[in-house]
């Protein structure tokens, strides 16, 4: 524990010495993740398809705030569902804008949900994010980490269908039953919804059980959001007819758990062993104040080396005699120099 309390307290110093060069550089790769995800994922218009444009793009984002990589990454999704179908590229625009209409409105500090989540989603661990937000955000988080889930399943269906949708619809009729085409099977898909209900009944959950004035609150709360969540999707996918996603959803959330450990360790590492209990007053109140301290390690001492004579009149393998002589020629120069200052 004191080799990891050790390293976490070198990555501790090394940001506060080279912060300024980190969150950009940290901006810059996420946007590039990003950028490249989306094209990788979608790829229906080719001109996007370039790797200055998602450099430039990237670097843009690195110095800029953490809004604009959302509103560049929306850009690109719709414009590349519109390569693929008009429909479907106006009823991303729509979304997109409730969206941000919410977000600017109510959580635009927390910008990196709606990034976030959908990624998650694509390497299969969705399931630390309603955590994970319980443990360092507030309720209103639940907004952007909703508006993510929203995009990854509207994204998946037209991935699936893009063939379908790549036939250009011909007359008016059909390009109106191409738009409830596309907005029933998005509204009638049962997972998001079970997706979207899980995530925020998970999140309040966290975020009420870490805020408890117990020990341990946020090893509760992760252990208990973990379970609660697998459980909770085991019973929802049975109601839906999706009996075969159990071992999946095991390994997400036992991946989801190892992260949720590494962000406490990190986040809220307390040394329950040295509580201390406090009371004091002033002119209105009484104050029954809980303090725990944070695990720490102390800063390394200076050693003084204590050299002591053997039996043999040596120290270290230095006679006796020779320390002395050499003391003696010392104190000779000093008093030469005393003798100099007095002339």
């Amino acid at each position: 524990m004191t080799g990891l309390l050790e390293f976490r307290e070198k990555l501790r110093g090394f940001y506060v010495k080279y912060g300024v060069w980190i969150v950009p550089v940290t901006k810059f790769l996420f946007g590039l993740t990003v950028f490249w995800q989306i094209n990788d994922r979608l790829g229906y218009m080719l001109r996007l398809h370039s790797v200055p444009l998602v450099l430039i793009l990237a670097l843009a984002c690195s110095v800029l705030p953490v809004t604009a990589m959302l509103l560049a990454a929306g850009g690109m999704i719709t414009l590349h569902c519109y390569a693929l179908s008009m429909q479907a590229g106006v009823i991303i625009f729509v979304l997109f804008v409730i969206m941000y209409l919410l977000y600017f409105r109510f959580a635009s500090q927390y910008a990196y949900n709606a990034l976030l989540t959908p990624l998650a989603c694509l390497l299969g661990i969705p399931y630390v994010m309603p955590v994970a937000n319980g443990l360092l955000q507030t309720p209103a988080a639940v907004l952007p980490t909703v508006c993510g889930i929203i995009t990854y399943y509207y994204l998946d269906g037209i991935t699936a269908s893009a063939t379908s949708l790549s036939v250009r619809a011909e007359g008016e009729e059909e390009l109106i039953a191409r738009f409830q085409d596309i907005i029933r099977q998005f509204a009638g898909n049962r997972e998001m919804y079970l997706a979207v209900a899980v995530t925020v009944m998970i999140m309040l959950l966290v975020y009420l059980i870490r805020r408890l004035p117990v020990d341990y609150s946020w090893t509760f709360a992760i252990v208990i959001g973990v379970l609660a969540q697998f459980l909770v999707f085991v019973i929802g996918y049975m109601q839906i007819g999706m009996r075969n996603q159990s071992a999946m959803l095991a390994a997400g959330c036992a991946v989801s758990g190892l992260i949720l450990v590494i962000i406490q360790f990190f986040c809220f590492n307390l040394d329950y062993t040295r509580t201390e209990r406090v009371q004091f007053e002033d002119d209105e109140y009484y104050y029954y104040v809980k303090a725990v301290p944070k695990r720490y390690v102390p800063a390394g001492r200076k050693t003084v080396k204590k050299i002591s004579a053997n039996k043999s009149g040596k120290r270290d393998g230095v006679t006796r005699e020779a320390l002395m002589k050499d003391m003696d020629i010392h104190m000779d120069e000093d008093d030469e120099d005393d003798t100099d200052d007095e002339y």
